[in-house]
């Protein structure tokens, strides 16, 4: 079937796009309006043009595989200027949704109609892009610059009825669209076409004020970002100069950020979203609806929540009556607050809670389908619940674990069918946090993993395959960046310093600001339970001492930093113990500068990712990335460790591991086999990047 169709109905050309699933506008399309555009205007039989979309989708935008490489004409600016230059009236017919490229095209018609239930959107800044084919001057000319402010440098989406009332549309159609779009238009033959070019009633006397005090609100969420500036430069453009000197600006800082390596991270990132979770085997089968969920502290009480909000029941067990009812209270206020701050309607507050059951006892759960523990970080109680669990469940029932840090396989040995058992470790706060590692024991069935995976998108999580490994992919990251920090403070560097050079590579909280709101003494029982002392060749001390005098970060009003309330400052406790510490090993302390410590922290993530593919933990350095950047604050426009230690030179980077190797030992840098190899230029790691 050709990419778009043409046929006449009532002397009215009717283009429609067919390019499942969402209308992209690839060259076969763009090709096809070029020649159907051109067909009517020169058709003696056609009196006005309706543009529409098959399987009720108007145009989902551009078409992904052709992003990072050359753009064969026709392009869409030239169909653009085909439509503008029309002399026969021309509408667009919008159902489903218009985004980005889509919604352009549409502009360039002299009037859209829609359905009811359409969403209208530019977000190609959510790609580090801009509207580059007239969006950002025909939004700003059809509904004003407040509004194309808004919803272009956000990347919002807007509904059909709400575009009708700010100007992009000119009517929803409360009957068959098509037969709207065609009494519409023909009602438009003979009479006047009108011109974009000659609308300012949206822009006259614009206050330029707008724009810079846009910038001034902004300024801290686009910290690090390219094309927000871009799109408000041209929006301030489209208010103050003559449409075709807009348009020409439009294009050149659409080229500007298609060129940036923000954009380049982001797309990146954009297809490794698309690859998440991809399992190797047949489709699952079995579908998962009955869900339990073991223990009712804040992680357990947070995965009932996100399984209720994915319109699934949940059963909440643990065995202290008084910790169900704590979470029930904080469950209720949770969703209390959300209705009060307006994240969720009340129905649908209502709804979700009304989906989650309590009880103190195990026997309850014997139905479930999958069952997720979420009990104290502790093995042996972790065991002995599996084993209590093999009595209780189905047979074809699946059990899987919290764990952020334990053995998933040391775990499995106690089910009694470790063929259906693996690991879901959630991110705290679990109902709200996107990341979703999934851990493949040894014994784990593929078409357990593959229905576990599906789950978790029905969950609305990223949902990341991985091997059983120390820290699975994002712990073990952020144990090997966080071991260097903890050396570089003994060497001479200072927690502040080390935090304040994260804050400036992009990321939201520093190292051991994030470890004090975490709490210092769970990580510190992990320690002493690995027997990390004994393991290690140099072991960093400060932490530990730190949580021996009591200090457990926010909870306790201290750890590195001093707090007043949420609000930490340096202390000089901490000064003294990184001093006392250094003395004792005999570590002569020198002056770190933040070059030194942004290579050494950001070269460590990038070998640690490298050793997970080494050891086959991680499927991809893509999922290392979207682990980083969606668990663990990773500038996303920086595209996460993998993409970005690319950016660098990982020539370079392996050199500088190799040096420091020779003067501070291979314990401390272990140079991992895949980066060598990437380095030498033998072998790939797979992050799809658009680098070169």
């Amino acid at each position: 079937m050709s990419a778009v169709q043409y046929q006449i109905r009532d002397r009215i050309a009717v283009i429609t796009i067919h390019n499942p699933p969402v209308n992209a506008l690839s060259l076969a399309v763009r090709q096809g309006l070029y020649d159907a555009t051109n067909r009517a205007r020169a058709d003696g039989d056609v009196d006005g043009i309706v543009l529409m979309g098959a399987g009720q989708i108007f145009v989902g935008g551009a078409d992904i595989s052709e992003f990072g490489k050359p753009y064969v004409a026709p392009t869409l600016w030239d169909i653009d200027d085909l439509l503008r230059a029309m002399p026969k009236p021309t509408v667009a017919a919008i159902d489903g949704f218009a985004l980005g490229g889509g919604l352009e095209l549409a502009f360039h018609c002299h009037w859209r109609l829609a359905t009811a239930t359409a969403q209208l959107g530019l977000p190609e800044v959510l790609l580090g892009l801009m509207p580059g084919a007239g969006g950002t001057q025909f939004w700003t000319r059809l509904a004003g610059p407040e509004s194309a402010l808004a919803y272009l440098t956000s990347g919002k989406s807007i509904k059909a009825v709400d575009a009708a009332k700010i100007g992009i549309i000119d009517g929803v159609a409360d009957i068959d669209l098509l037969d709207a779009a065609i009494a519409f238009v023909q009602g438009k033959v003979g009479g006047p076409l009108p011109d974009i070019s000659s609308r300012t009633d949206r822009i006259d006397g614009v206050d330029p004020a707008i724009f810079d005090n846009f910038r001034a609100a902004q300024a801290g969420r686009w910290k690090g970002l390219f094309s927000p500036e871009r799109i408000v430069r041209c929006i301030e453009a489209a208010s103050s100069m003559p449409l075709e000197e807009a348009l020409a600006l439009e294009r050149a800082e659409f080229a500007a950020c298609a060129a940036s390596p923000q954009s380049k991270a982001l797309i990146h990132l954009f297809f490794a979203e698309r690859k998440a979770g991809r399992v190797d085997v047949a489709p699952a089968k079995g579908v998962i609806d009955r869900i339990g969920v073991i223990g009712a502290g804040t992680m357990g009480a947070g995965i009932a929540m996100a399984v209720a909000n994915a319109g699934l029941s949940v059963l909440l067990v643990d065995i202290a009556a008084e910790q169900i009812e704590r979470a029930r209270q904080k469950i209720g206020d949770s969703y209390a607050n959300a209705v009060r701050k307006g994240r969720m309607p009340k129905a649908r507050a209502d709804a979700a809670l009304g989906r989650i059951a309590f009880a103190s006892a195990f026997e309850p759960l014997a139905d479930c389908d999958l069952v997720i523990e979420a009990v104290f970080e502790d093995l042996a109680i972790k065991q002995q619940l599996i084993e209590r669990l093999n009595v209780i469940l189905r047979d074809d029932a699946i059990i899987a674990t919290n764990t952020s840090m334990l053995d998933v396989d040391a775990l499995a040995a106690a089910c009694r069918r470790p063929e259906r058992f693996l690991g879901m470790h959630f991110f705290s706060p679990a109902d709200v946090m996107k990341l979703l590692e999934i851990v493949a024991g040894r014994a784990t069935d593929p078409a357990v993993l593959a229905q576990v995976v599906k789950l978790g998108r029905k969950l609305g999580k990223l949902p990341i395959v991985c091997g059983n490994g120390e820290g699975f992919i994002g712990n073990f990251m952020l144990d090997r960046y966080g071991r260097e920090a903890d050396l570089l403070i003994e060497d001479g560097a200072s927690p502040w310093q080390i935090d304040a050079v994260m804050h400036a590579f992009g990321f939201p909280m520093g190292l051991f600001e994030m470890r004090d709101m975490a709490g210092l003494d769970v990580i510190w029982r992990i320690r002493q339970q690995r027997h990390e002392a004994e393991r290690l060749g140099r072991y960093p001390l400060v932490a530990d001492k730190i949580c021996a005098a009591g200090r457990f970060g926010q909870k306790t009003g201290a750890g590195y930093y001093h707090y007043e309330g949420r609000m930490g400052a340096p202390d000089p406790f901490t000064d003294d113990v990184i001093a006392n510490v250094a003395a004792e090993k005999g570590i002569a302390r020198r002056s770190v500068s933040d070059a030194e410590v942004e290579e050494r922290l950001l070269f460590a993530m990038v070998n640690a990712g490298a050793q997970l593919l080494d050891n086959g933990i991680a499927q991809r350095a893509s999922d290392i990335d979207l682990v980083m950047v969606n668990g663990f604050g990773f500038p996303r426009h920086k595209g996460g460790p993998m993409f970005w230690g690319e950016q660098q030179g990982l020539a370079r980077i392996a050199q500088r591991l190799a040096d420091w190797a020779v003067a501070e030992g291979v314990d401390r840098w272990p140079l991992s086999a895949r980066l060598s190899a990437c380095a030498s230029g033998t072998e790939t790691w797979d992050t799809d990047s658009l680098a070169a």
